[in-house]
């Protein structure tokens, strides 16, 4: 098997040989190239001992020099250079207590997490697969290196990454590997929760972002995401509905767009309905009120995750926002975009259909007509400019203070009600007629929407 390596890292390979040591592209890089994948980054083994590899390469970073790992600087791109080690017990669920160095590049490859992992290549000896990740790759499974339980105590969060992998790569999850998360899942209470959220995330930007399933089914959410096991098993006894909760949402997940935020707010956007479940007189299931509970529940969920607050506070709005349907015409679809925030849009369209695709056949047609009215209103809102927020407005806060009105709470209630103005017709949102509103306030010594 040959495998084109970039210029740098033959560079680097090249000049260990030079001197002696054995040195390979080893783990990602490998199995990227054999799939036909562009490589993130390129990892480089070697026999030679860290103190040996700075003296080679002039700027060398000490990345994680403990764990034998250096960063070779080559112009302003680092590759990390790692010692061929064996690794001592685990107590963290992620790092081991200590590593010895080998000369043996077998030892160190059976240290590794998955067997298209575990491979590793240079030019001169070709690929080296001693645990058949080709074979594997080729079979489209994801196995553990050796004994599974061993490697997910080793670092727990590999249960999630193998789940990962199946949903970026199509595999699917070799049988002991699959059992042996099922067994150890509740390892995952010892990984941090920045560590969950990277994978998490990796797994909804995936092809295959059904793989939230897999979670489920290996017992993985019932620790990191419970609130998706109760929607996995919240029936909706509903005509909109054929799915659990939990169902529809892998089926909205499926049909919207690959982007973080999207994906988070379809994973979340129906989080509040098992809290919110009531059954009619006719044994139909409702759900009022989901919507604001699941923005609700969606905030603490991203808080636990330690998603930052840009990302946090836009899907809550859109998880908020997603179940409105307002009347179309542009004076109801501007008071919409008010009341649920125009940062949700035009994304929540998108979280819309992907909503109503998910759900039964009936009636879908016409929801989907309707989303495509509602969806030219805000179209032609936005290219008409029309004024819907206090920023938008003709006139700002500076020329009514010109005009008498004190900065305070009063300043503040005027421009609500100029606002509410041009919200009701956006032709009066002109400098001219604003102040003499603003005007008429002041002779009535108080504003009607204070």
């Amino acid at each position: 098997m040959n495998i084109v390596l970039p210029e740098r890292v033959m560079q680097i390979l090249n000049r260990l040989h030079d001197a002696g040591y054995e040195a390979y592209a080893v783990g990602g890089c490998v199995r990227d190239s054999i799939l036909g994948r562009q490589p993130l980054d390129w990892d480089i083994t070697t026999s030679a001992r860290p103190k040996e590899v700075k003296r080679l390469f002039a700027r060398t970073i000490d990345t994680g020099i403990a764990h034998g790992t250096v960063t070779v600087m080559l112009e302003k791109e680092g590759f990390e250079v790692t010692t061929y080690r064996i690794d001592g017990a685990y107590t963290d669920a992620r790092h081991p207590n200590e590593v010895t160095f080998t000369p043996n590049l077998l030892e160190d490859l059976k240290r590794r997490d998955f067997t298209m992992n575990a491979m590793a290549y240079d030019p001169v000896n070709g690929l080296v697969d001693a645990f058949d990740g080709l074979g594997d790759m080729r079979r489209k499974v994801v196995r553990c290196v050796g004994d599974a339980r061993q490697r997910f105590q080793e670092d727990a969060l590999r249960m999630m990454r193998a789940v990962r992998f199946s949903a970026e790569l199509g595999f699917a999850i070799e049988e002991e590997t699959r059992r042996a998360i099922c067994e150890q899942a509740q390892d995952m209470r010892r990984i941090s929760a920045e560590r969950i959220q990277a994978e998490l995330v990796r797994i909804l930007l995936s092809d295959h972002p059904e793989a939230m399933q897999t979670l489920y089914e290996t017992g993985i959410t019932g620790v990191m995401l419970p609130e998706f096991d109760v929607m996995m098993q919240t029936e909706q006894k509903n005509p909109h509905h054929v799915y659990t909760v939990g169902a529809h949402t892998i089926a909205a997940l499926q049909n919207i767009r690959k982007d973080r935020v999207l994906r988070l707010s379809a994973l979340l956007h129906d989080v509040g309905k098992p809290a919110c479940r009531t059954m009619g007189t006719d044994g139909v299931h409702h759900f009022y009120g989901h919507p604001q509970k699941g923005s609700e529940l969606a905030r603490t969920i991203l808080r636990r995750l330690k998603f930052d607050n840009d990302t946090t506070d836009r899907v809550c709005r859109l998880v908020a926002g997603h179940d409105e349907n307002p009347p179309l015409s542009l004076r109801s679809v501007r008071r919409a975009i008010v009341r649920i925030g125009t940062e949700a849009y035009p994304a929540i369209f998108e979280l819309k259909r992907a909503d109503v695709l998910a759900q039964s056949e009936l009636a879908r047609e016409k929801k989907l007509a309707y989303l495509d009215g509602y969806e030219a209103c805000y179209r032609r809102i936005i290219e008409e400019k029309q004024c819907l927020t206090i920023k938008d407005l003709a006139v700002s806060g500076r020329d009514l203070i010109a005009l008498g009105i004190s900065p305070g709470p009063k300043l503040g209630a005027v421009l609500k009600q100029l606002l509410e103005e041009t919200l009701c017709d956006p032709e009066k949102n002109t400098a001219e007629y604003l102040l003499e509103k603003a005007k008429e306030s002041i002779n009535e010594g108080t504003s009607s929407y204070v």
